[in-house]
């Protein structure tokens, strides 16, 4: 689910201050461990994050859960640590089958290495092949809570895998923006011609 934002500045933990928000509407969502929120892009600094004027709230909600949420959350203002986001019109966004895949942090480890080896273990797991590009590590802090983990693009993936993937990511956190999982659309045929 896909809401339009009323732009503004949030303070740059703002995670945690957002998920907050949305449990004061709607309590029932704390329940709902598949409920996740895709990070808010925006130009910022340590201290803050300006949203652009077509900044989008997006939600990776169960179908079921998904217009109920959206209508309690249309027209409403939250309040983000003391920054006023107002939602607007939400629209419903299916999730497509992509080969690659990118997630901005998905928690786990300091160590890089041992990083990558959790993940190839739980993909075994899951029964899916995919080949890993670990990124850069990155760091959620706030509200007396620290996130850890590194940006991870997955590709080579059969569309059954990438769907699995993109519903229930990888590692904690989804309702701060970890571990959900986005298409990562290549360019190709750039050295052609």
């Amino acid at each position: 689910m896909v809401f339009d934002l009323d732009g503004g500045t949030l303070p740059a933990a703002y995670p945690f201050a957002l998920w907050a928000a949305l449990i004061r509407h709607i309590p029932e969502l704390s329940a709902e461990k598949s409920a996740g929120i895709l990070p808010l892009r925006g130009t910022g600094n340590n201290e803050n994050l300006l949203l652009p004027k077509r900044a989008k709230l997006a939600m990776r909600l169960p179908t079921l859960l998904a217009e109920h949420i959206a209508a309690r959350l249309t027209g409403h203002q939250l309040d983000i640590a003391g920054s006023p986001l107002r939602l607007g019109t939400a629209k419903a966004r299916p999730i497509q089958p992509y080969p690659t895949i990118h997630a901005q942090q998905v928690t786990g480890v300091s160590d890089e290495v041992m990083f990558v080896e959790h993940i190839q273990a739980q993909l075994a797991e899951m029964q899916i092949k995919g080949k890993l590009i670990c990124g850069k590590r990155h760091t959620i802090s706030g509200d007396q809570q620290v996130l850890q983990g590194y940006s991870l693009v997955i590709h080579d993936l059969s569309p059954a895998a990438s769907l699995q993937l993109q519903y229930t990511g990888l590692g904690e956190g989804r309702q701060f923006g970890c571990g959900i999982f986005v298409p990562y659309k290549v360019i190709s045929g750039l050295s052609e011609g």
